[in-house]
């Protein structure tokens, strides 16, 4: 005897509709509809639904397939579509790229270009705080100093006496010029702890006349001789800063 009250799935019910449902569960789910009048009207009103599209669209599913829709056609069909899409995203990933950059060489200025100037300056701040390493080779090893460095910038130095004004050689080091070059860098210091630095170095340039450039306090005079830069720093006035300047360019003039 079937159980009335026997639960049916919706999946049931949809395959009661459709013909596909297995025998042995017909009569439990025919009881059920008797019993379920709600259930009864949904499948009722799917079988309507299903005899309307078959009455208007039965004929076309006994039609040939049409070959534009055959199963080689769709799947080269999916090929060049894929394809086309793939290009479309390389396409837009590299005109995205080159958009990139060419927004980024607009908008990012250049770095200044370093010069000889500009490289004292920097250098002469690092260290001229220095209290136990200001140098590399201390002044009483001055003819290793200038020998060693005169060959690694490639001409020769000449380390300037610059007792007349009032300082003496505390040493010096190598320095990375600003294209690529060896630079000589001398430290030198008064008895009241005044510092200047004499920075040299190959340069392109050519010959010039003495300039003047400050960073904060920090003052440098540049001159070209020769291909060969010099820059005096020091942090003095401007009076000081030409004495000193001019003490070294008598000596180490070419």
């Amino acid at each position: 005897m079937i159980d009335r009250d026997l639960p049916v799935t919706e999946g049931e019910l949809h395959a009661y509709v459709d013909g596909e449902l297995a025998s042995d569960r017909k009569p439990a789910v025919e009881a059920w509809l008797a019993s379920h009048p709600d259930d009864l009207a949904r499948v009722n009103a799917w079988r309507s639904l299903a005899d309307a599209i078959r009455s208007r669209y039965g004929a076309v599913a006994t039609e040939p397939v049409p070959a534009r829709l055959s199963l080689r056609q769709i799947e080269w069909a999916g090929r060049s579509w894929r394809g086309m899409a793939a290009a479309a995203t390389v396409a837009a990933f590299l005109a995205g790229g080159v958009a990139g950059w060419v927004a980024r060489t607009i908008a990012v200025p250049a770095p200044p270009a370093a010069t000889p100037m500009t490289d004292a300056l920097d250098a002469y701040s690092v260290y001229v705080v220095e209290v136990r390493h200001p140098v590399e080779v201390p002044a009483n090893e001055q003819a290793h100093l200038a020998q060693w460095l005169s060959k690694r910038v490639g001409y020769e130095l000449r380390i300037p006496d610059l007792q007349p004004v009032g300082l003496k050689l505390v040493g010096g080091r190598l320095l990375p010029g600003p294209s690529g070059e060896a630079a000589a860098f001398f430290m030198y210091e008064s008895g009241s702890g005044e510092r200047f630095t004499l920075y040299s170095t190959r340069n392109k340039a050519p010959d010039s006349a003495v300039r003047t450039d400050w960073k904060g306090h920090v003052g440098a005079l540049y001159w070209s001789e020769r291909n060969i830069a010099y820059v005096v720093s020091g942090e003095a006035t401007g009076a000081r800063l030409r004495k000193v300047a001019e003490t070294v360019y008598a000596q180490v003039g070419r």
